[in-house]
């Protein structure tokens, strides 16, 4: 890549997050690695051996506010501007029955999936609305619990049926600056957060059943997909999923 996009990456280091800094390192990339643990960060880092001028690490909390602001900031000092944001952090809650949940778990999640979301895609405006040239593309990660919830997921479903309100403003909004906004909806990719499907999960039956699961490798390679289509055109909603999971029809 002859001048190489710039990219950040919230929830970088694990799952679908670390999927997608491979992909886009893979396609000459340079990127920010967002997270609330430098750990993974630092290690993913490593283990591409990946060279300075490629990635920088940027250990942040999307849940505030001035952190996303201090992200945006340092990776306009190291490269100049933002080219793709991926908008992946995200949380679930303990799957209790919503009556059980607590304010502060609802609260963690909202602030995560929903407020962070926010404040990421802010400061992406106020810095693809000012780079010469003009522009820029943002994805969020929806997730399939913006269409379907599953039982006892009250917290996560709300904020990523939120997100996709996000998706369609922000793209609405974003016209007038050349940001093209679109979203990204997984189901069952191969991470640590989802092998809890491979060994049986609660269905709306009140059944658990074994669920199939795809390689997340997959995901990364649908975000690139989705970041490499000129800003002229836009994948507003993207479903990726494992073929044979419960989510069309009745199961």
């Amino acid at each position: 890549m002859s001048n190489p996009k710039i990219a950040i990456i919230t929830g970088a280091g694990t799952g679908i997050g670390k999927a997608t800094v491979q992909a886009f390192l893979g396609a000459g990339y340079r990127i920010t690695l967002a997270g609330r643990r430098p750990e993974p960060l630092h290690s993913l880092v490593e283990d591409l051996a990946a060279k300075s001028d490629q990635t920088l690490v940027v250990p942040t909390d999307v849940a505030d506010p001035a952190a996303v602001k201090a992200l945006f900031a340092a990776t306009v000092h190291k490269w100049g501007r933002v080219d793709v944001l991926f908008n992946n952090a995200g949380v679930g809650a303990p799957g209790v029955p919503l009556e059980d949940l607590t304010i502060e778990q609802w609260k963690q999640v909202v602030d995560i999936n929903l407020n962070g979301m926010f404040y990421c895609i802010q400061q992406a405006f106020m810095v693809m609305k000012s780079q010469s040239p003009q522009g820029g593309r943002i994805i969020n990660n929806g997730s399939i619990s913006a269409t379907t919830p599953r039982p006892n997921s009250i917290a996560y479903t709300a904020t990523k049926h939120a997100v996709k309100g996000l998706t369609k403003t922000a793209s609405l909004d974003g016209r007038k600056y050349n940001i093209a906004v679109g979203q990204i909806d997984v189901g069952n990719a191969g991470t640590d957060m989802a092998m809890r499907m491979a060994t049986g999960i609660l269905q709306a039956n009140g059944q658990i059943a074994v669920e199939p699961l795809m390689d997340v490798n997959l995901v990364g390679q649908a975000v690139l997909h989705m970041a490499n289509l000129p800003l002229e055109a836009n994948v507003m909603f993207q479903t990726i999923m494992a073929t044979k999971m419960p989510f069309a029809g009745r199961g």
